[in-house]
């Protein structure tokens, strides 16, 4: 008998104006990286690592590739407004507010510490302008199947 363990995600990414009008939604997968494949392995038989706790945005499109240790350009980093499990999913969700990573937002990211730390997951999509007032929200899934 063979089994198959895979780590995959995928987020759903909300910006909105200062009057809270949608201006521009993403639906994208993303990519669990080495590191964040081992993080997990290694929260199976301790608690040493601290959970997955920020989330970041950043400027650069470079696609990524499971050696990933960070962001290509990271440019803000926020901590999670929830992170919840549910039976082999775990929900992570954070909002940006206005004056928070403004800019031409590529690409995100999801780690342990409010600077450094292990990077779970990274994912790329198309341009998102976050203007200085506008808010942008990113809600994060993480399947293990």
């Amino acid at each position: 008998m063979e089994e198959f363990l895979k780590a995959t995600g995928k987020l759903d990414i909300i910006l909105k104006d200062s009057d809270g009008n949608i201006k521009q939604e993403l639906h994208v997968p993303n990519l669990v990286v080495t590191v964040g494949k081992n993080f997990i392995a290694s929260r199976m038989v301790g608690t040493s690592s601290p959970v997955m706790s920020h989330m970041a945005i950043g400027t650069n499109a470079t696609a990524p590739v499971s050696a990933n240790t960070t962001l290509g350009t990271e440019i803000a980093r926020v901590a999670l407004a929830s992170a919840t499990a549910t039976a082999n999913t775990v929900s992570y969700s954070a909002t940006f507010p206005a004056g928070t990573g403004s800019g031409a937002i590529t690409e995100a990211g999801i780690f342990n510490a409010a600077s450094s730390g292990t990077l779970l997951c990274r994912t790329t999509f198309a341009v998102i302008n976050k203007a200085a007032s506008d808010v942008l929200t990113i809600n994060w899934n993480v399947t293990i199947n």
